[in-house]
């Protein structure tokens, strides 16, 4: 992605991200690269192919994007149970850990549309489907569900350029293959192996393959695989299999895609009669609230996470507040569930899934990484 591109998208699309990315999280089919001696592309190096992908430029496109997570996570069907074995007036799942846990698993499948600042992401379920049209020029976004019959406008509260919050550029905007290759890229450092591999087909169109592998063993990550469009330099699918499998932990992919301008009906929403508006506000701080809460006082330094290790192999640690009890806090209905998903390890209990690992202490803190278990407690136990 360009730099001009990736500046213009942000503007555009990445104030809404909060809304979005749930969304695009679970919206991803994926259709594996197919490996075909019919496709040749003229042959790239590293570097070029490289320079390739960043050089893209594509504003307008639309397609079928899929995702499929296999991450090896727990059984969490016990926690939450039938609305039977919960009993009358017993509280329900929380809505966002079942849907956390719904967009985790399985296979999610979407329609996406992008004209310049204007985008529209159609979320296909079984029964229903779920819409998040976003619009850049006008600054807001509606987020469309089929199934209760609602739909939600999104604008921001501020006006505010972000030049006056110290930055060029709003955060990082919504999730696409290309966006998944773009963030690797850019933390590309001796620890990674980078190669190019076998040309083939994506959503029936010729492919590079970009490929990034760890240089250490010390990482549940075995590698990174991209496809990169042979004419247009967008990434079309993107995968991440754990080490020793064979087979990807998490794939986000086109099916179909074009790269043609999409019709201007399909990017735009007008509800009906029939559809119940809420109207939601994104605040912005102030400048000077901006500036306040990025300071580097004692406050912000004391929330901060701490990071051990570089790389593949670093452990991020966030510090209890010193308000939890940690482990020895929880009531035993709290204690059974956390049982239900994690191993006891000493000092705690560990979740872990392929390509993540996740350690609760008994003293309330909380560290993860891409790495194995005994890794985040010696990380606990020495600090390094």
């Amino acid at each position: 992605m360009s730099p001009a591109r990736s500046a213009s998208h942000r503007r555009a699309l990445a104030w809404t991200a909060a809304i979005a990315v749930p969304l695009l999280a679970g919206a991803a089919v994926v259709v594996p690269m197919a490996a075909s001696g019919a496709v040749d592309l003229p042959d790239k190096t590293v570097e070029e192919l490289l320079e390739f992908a960043a050089a893209s430029d594509v504003d307008a496109m639309s397609g079928t994007i899929a995702q499929s997570s296999e991450l090896g996570l727990p059984d969490f069907g016990g926690l939450m149970g039938s609305e039977n074995d919960r009993g009358p007036g017993a509280e329900s799942t929380p809505a966002d850990i079942e849907d956390f846990i719904a967009l985790a698993t399985g296979t999610h499948t979407a329609n996406v549309f992008l004209d310049g600042e204007r985008a529209r992401l159609q979320v296909l379920d079984t029964l229903a489907e779920r819409n998040v049209y976003l619009d850049g020029e006008a600054e807001e976004a509606w987020y469309v569900d089929s199934e209760t019959q609602t739909a939600t406008r999104f604008t921001l509260s501020s006006d505010a350029d972000p030049e006056q919050y110290g930055m060029d550029e709003k955060p990082d905007e919504v999730q696409t293959p290309d966006q998944v290759m773009d963030d690797a890229l850019a933390r590309l450092d001796e620890t990674t192996e980078v190669t190019v591999g076998t040309d083939a087909l994506v959503a029936g169109r010729e492919v590079y393959e970009l490929v990034l592998a760890p240089r250490t063993e010390d990482t549940l990550v075995g590698e990174l695989r991209f496809a990169v469009d042979g004419e247009t330099g967008v990434a079309l699918a993107a995968s991440i299999t754990a080490r020793g499998a064979s087979a990807p932990a998490f794939e986000i992919a086109f099916s179909r895609v074009s790269f043609d301008a999409p019709d201007a009906a399909s990017l735009t929403f007008t509800p009906g009669d029939d559809i119940a508006v809420v109207e939601e506000e994104i605040p912005l701080p102030t400048p000077d609230e901006w500036a306040q809460g990025h300071s580097k006082g004692a406050q912000a330094d004391a929330a901060a996470p701490t990071v051990v290790g570089e790389g593949w192999s670093a452990v991020v640690e966030l510090s209890g507040t010193g308000e939890s009890e940690g482990l020895q806090g929880l009531d035993t209905e709290q204690l059974q569930m956390l049982d239900a998903i994690t191993s006891a390890v000493d000092g705690g209990r560990v979740l872990q899934t392929s390509l993540l690992t996740v350690l609760i202490t008994d003293d309330g803190r909380v560290l993860a990484g891409a790495v194995p278990a005994d890794r985040l407690v010696e990380v606990a136990q020495t600090g390094r």
